[in-house]
């Protein structure tokens, strides 16, 4: 049976703490894409394109070769935003976990070891907007080792740390298409606090949301 420990972080898992999360972000891809293709405005572009030129050129095959086109531009498009968040990720707290997580009482990261190899990972820091909460970030294991318990494992260590650092609640962001963690948070007693459109227009157009849960660690503790 695999042995599983949750630890702080290391100056020497730096690289592998990146490349798990790289591997985590690019994971919803696929998902992110399918979100895409079931909005209105999609179907509505995908149809009138569809439709005017098989209208125009009398012919199936120009009509099935650019809606071919937009859906590989807009798969791209996918791709690229999220390489361009994961490149923001790594230049701002995962270029130096120790000075943004490690040096702070009320901040941490840890790591999860299965059999002395680093495969998930997750963080904690104050809530900048919710003065008395913590926020939960960075959480992610590697695809091999899910199903093992080690995603709850490490959102209970920054549960506890939570608790024991004297903060009334844990708090979380994630997005509409990772439906796991959001069943994970869910049975960990999280509790939805709100739903929001993320910022940008072209997520705006396509309903992108992101969804907030909190965790009330000192109202467990009674």
């Amino acid at each position: 049976m695999a042995t599983i420990q949750i630890r702080k972080y290391q100056e020497d898992d730096a690289e592998v703490v990146k490349e798990i999360f790289t591997l985590g972000m690019s994971e919803h891809v696929p998902s992110t894409f399918v979100h895409i293709l079931k909005q209105p405005p999609t179907q509505m572009v995908l149809m009138c394109t569809f439709c005017a030129l098989i209208a125009s050129s009398k012919s199936i095959l120009l009509p099935v070769l650019a809606v071919t086109l937009l859906l590989a531009g807009a798969r791209q498009f996918v791709v690229y935003s999220f390489n361009k968040y994961i490149e923001a990720s790594l230049k701002l707290d995962l270029n130096n976990i120790t000075e943004t997580y490690m040096k702070h009482k009320d901040a941490c990261f840890w790591v999860a070891e299965c059999d002395g190899r680093v495969v998930g990972m997750v963080a904690c820091l104050p809530n900048k907007e919710t003065p008395g909460c913590l926020e939960l970030k960075r959480a992610s294991v590697r695809r091999s080792h899910r199903r093992m318990g080690i995603a709850k494992a490490l959102c209970q260590t920054v549960a506890d740390f939570t608790r024991e650092r004297g903060y009334a609640a844990v708090l979380l962001t994630t997005s509409v298409v990772q439906t796991d963690a959001q069943k994970l948070y869910e049975q960990m007693g999280y509790e939805k606090i709100r739903e929001f459109l993320v910022p940008e227009l072209v997520a705006k157009i396509m309903n992108f949301t992101a969804i907030e849960y909190r965790l009330d660690v000192q109202k467990d503790r009674n």
